[in-house]
């Protein structure tokens, strides 16, 4: 990979981590106050920021050095980084099944023995997995099959189970989509982006909830969408990847209203919009993310589409 390549690619992560970090930042905001937050939304009625960001966008930000230091996703280099940032602020809103992990890895565990710790052995299926991913779809958006494998790899240093697997790979997906569907409405663009992400998604019932949602495509309200599919309410992949996707096929190029839509639904409401985020921001461009947002989140250690040393 020369320089001018991989600047391309980073600029591609940059743009999702800034656009999951962002959701992540509102999402969080706006737990408790569904019917509120539509309208809080999309008339710029948010707190003053910084709007600090949870373990989703901390992981992402894993993620995305890993990316830019070794061109793809090393299992053993990635858990190196979740524990490093995990053991510098632990208390960014880690579940109870990553806390376990990590601090096992941080003992001395290995992954490939903690990530297999929950389920019988099948590990976790928790939207961990996905909440993550968006800037692996951005770096490898031109090859569909790399984006399936980095995914994984991404995937089972936590979440061995088959469905953290599939929650991974069906948002890492979407968001190589949304990068190659930019420019096209979502009319243009929603049969073509639903039927990569469900052809390489992995059988399971995460897919099954893609078809799902494939099919209510053309539902105008977001909460009738949930009733559906879910909101994350269960925290795991299955309840989480069909909605998100559905809001993402929904809004593409729209990255406000998809923020507003997302919360308005309640559930899992950050990890919901960091997802929804870091795939719509790639459809719109760093000129589609308000410039105030852009401003009042949490300050992440790339700057705002710079090559920032971290």
């Amino acid at each position: 990979m020369n320089a001018t390549e991989k600047e391309q690619r980073l600029a591609g992560a940059l743009l999702s981590l800034h656009g999951l970090a962002i959701g992540d930042g509102i999402g969080e905001m706006m737990f408790g106050w569904p019917d509120r937050a539509f309208g809080m939304i999309m008339k710029d009625e948010l707190p003053a920021g910084p709007w600090w960001h949870t373990d989703d966008t901390e992981m992402a930000l894993s993620i995305v050095e890993v990316l830019r230091g070794m061109g793809c996703i090393r299992e053993d280099t990635l858990t190196r980084h979740f524990m490093l940032r995990f053991g510098r602020d632990p208390d960014r809103g880690y579940g109870c099944g990553a806390r376990r992990q990590l601090r096992m890895m941080l003992e001395g565990a290995d992954w490939r023995v903690t990530s297999r710790e929950v389920f019988n052995g099948q590990g976790s299926m928790g939207n961990g997995s996905a909440m993550r991913v968006g800037p692996v779809g951005a770096w490898f958006a031109d090859d569909l099959d790399r984006v399936v494998k980095e995914a994984r790899a991404s995937a089972i240093v936590t979440h061995m189970h088959a469905e953290g697997v599939a929650g991974a790979v069906a948002i890492a997906v979407a968001a190589a989509m949304a990068w190659r569907l930019r420019g096209k409405t979502p009319e243009e663009a929603g049969t073509e982006f639903f039927n990569e992400v469900h052809k390489r998604t992995p059988d399971s019932e995460t897919r099954r909830g893609i078809a799902q949602a494939f099919q209510i495509r053309h539902v105008e309200s977001p909460q009738a969408a949930a009733r559906v599919l879910g909101n994350g309410s269960r925290v795991i992949c299955p309840d989480t990847v069909p909605f998100t996707l559905w809001t993402a096929a929904k809004y593409l190029g729209r990255y406000r209203e998809a923020i507003a839509a997302t919360a308005s639904v309640g559930g899992d409401v950050d990890t919901n919009c960091a997802i929804v985020g870091g795939i719509v921001a790639l459809s719109t461009g760093w000129e589609g993310i308000p410039k105030n947002w852009l401003r009042e989140m949490e300050a992440l250690p790339y700057a705002h589409g710079q090559n920032a040393s971290t």
